[in-house]
């Protein structure tokens, strides 16, 4: 349950109108209450309330008037700004870049305050009234129209200065990692899941030849994996006495009717066991990064690569890719990924799945790269010298060997594409110095 709450708060948070409906839903409580606030109190002409005290009728219609036309304007100029940007992120940084557009706070409450002021404005004016036996001027309400109308102008410019730094590759690139990093640390801290490979193995073998009937679960559509509950498999796991196998992890593409995992028991599963657990797992069109490490990285090669590719033609932008990612998979040397075997209470095997380790992130990272560098000397030598530095945050043979596997790579990229020779010397000084022996 708790996974499905945060993949509904991710969808929410990334949709360009949710700031904004609740910021018009509180300007709709801000105008009835404070017209309620209008009509229960009277304003003395004399002292401070003087400044509070709008003028007749007309003044106030006037006033609501000009706020409100000048707030639709000036949200329909926020808006083309915002379609202006997202074309041009798109264009240049690749779809996938979007998403930050959309998901960017700013914006979004940029353009949501001015529209709640404009149906703020309209929902008061429609209370000021001049008939023959009643006059209504809702002073207060007026007079936090202008205030709100005051900070607006304030917030425009915020906005242009903001929507001109996110442009910029480097902030979005340091954007894509600070959330990477933020996502790392969410998803590989220390876990009670966690056993040595050896007691699982013997657990698992335990659990299939006590439970023996074997049933599969199937994709009821097409789609790539975004989020897995594992709380709540974990839970029906226990409750039925299942032994769960999900060969697939967030991130992956999967087809319709194909299977999702296997399950073990001691008798026959019913239907409705298996509905509830299809309801665990979620499809969508697109990846998320709810629960999928790699996703970040893959935004930040897209960059890379379009860099890299004859049209733009960008190798510093490039270069600071590697660098952001360099730094990313050292910290992920000291991380402890998860060996993808779930207990119960009672300390009793109950789920395997497919877990993301350092071989893969560093593949996801590096490969393409390293592909679209070819016949680049400065992009080569810079990926040989982040391989390097991660090499000496490397803390197992494991991480070592797929790093030198990577290095292997890059200088023979560089031997094929390399047509100076000096440049071929630099990029195997940088491999010879931290050569694995």
């Amino acid at each position: 349950m708790k996974a499905r709450f945060i993949y509904v708060w991710e969808y929410l948070q990334t949709n360009f109108w949710f700031i904004p409906l609740i910021l018009v839903f509180i300007a709709i409580g801000s105008s009835f209450g404070l017209v309620y606030i209008d009509s229960t109190i009277q304003l003395k002409s004399d002292k401070i309330f003087l400044y509070f005290i709008t003028g007749g009728v007309e003044s106030a219609r006037i006033i609501l008037s000009t706020i409100a036309s000048g707030m639709l304007g000036v949200a329909s100029i926020v808006f083309s700004i915002t379609l202006v940007v997202l074309t041009l992120a798109s264009s240049q940084f690749g779809s996938r870049m979007l998403r930050n557009f959309m998901h960017d706070r700013i914006n979004q409450f940029v353009l949501g305050t001015y529209l709640a002021t404009y149906i703020y404005c309209l929902l008061v004016l429609r209370t000021v009234k001049s008939e023959q036996s009643i006059e209504f001027v809702p002073n207060l309400s007026v007079m936090f129209a202008i205030l709100v109308a005051m900070i607006s102008i304030f917030l425009l410019i915020i906005f242009i200065h903001h929507i001109s730094v996110s442009i910029q590759a480097d902030q979005i690139i340091s954007d894509i990692a600070s959330n990477l990093n933020k996502r790392i640390h969410e998803m590989f801290p220390l876990r009670n899941e966690i056993r040595s490979a050896g007691k699982a193995a013997m657990d698992v073998k335990e659990m299939k030849n006590r439970l023996k009937t074997r049933d599969c679960v199937y994709a009821v559509g097409s789609g790539y994996l975004q989020v897995i509950d594992f709380e709540g498999l974990l839970k029906i796991a226990r409750e039925k006495n299942l032994l769960m196998v999900i060969g697939c992890k967030p991130g992956d593409f999967i087809v319709e009717k194909s299977e999702l995992m296997q399950m073990y028991s001691a008798g026959d599963i019913i239907d409705e066991t298996k509905q509830d657990i299809k309801k665990s797992i979620i499809l969508g069109k697109k990846r998320t990064p709810t629960q999928d490490p790699e996703f970040a990285i893959h935004q930040m090669v897209q960059i890379a690569s379009r860099a890299l590719s004859s049209g733009i033609n960008d190798p510093y932008t490039a270069i600071t890719c590697i660098d952001n990612l360099s730094a990313i998979m050292c910290s992920l040397t000291q991380a402890d990924f998860p060996t993808g075997f779930h207990y119960d209470e009672e300390d009793q095997l109950r789920m395997v799945t497919r877990v993301t380790n350092f071989s893969g992130m560093l593949d996801a990272s590096f490969n393409e790269i390293r592909q679209f560098a070819d016949g680049n000397p400065p992009v080569l030598i810079r990926l040989m010298e982040g391989l390097n530095s991660i090499l000496t945050f490397a803390g197992d043979e494991e991480q070592k060997n797929a790093l030198e596997r990577h290095r292997t790579m890059v200088f023979n990229a560089g031997k094929t594409s390399m047509k100076e020779q000096f440049d071929l010397e630099d990029l195997k000084d940088r491999y010879e110095m931290h050569k694995v022996q």
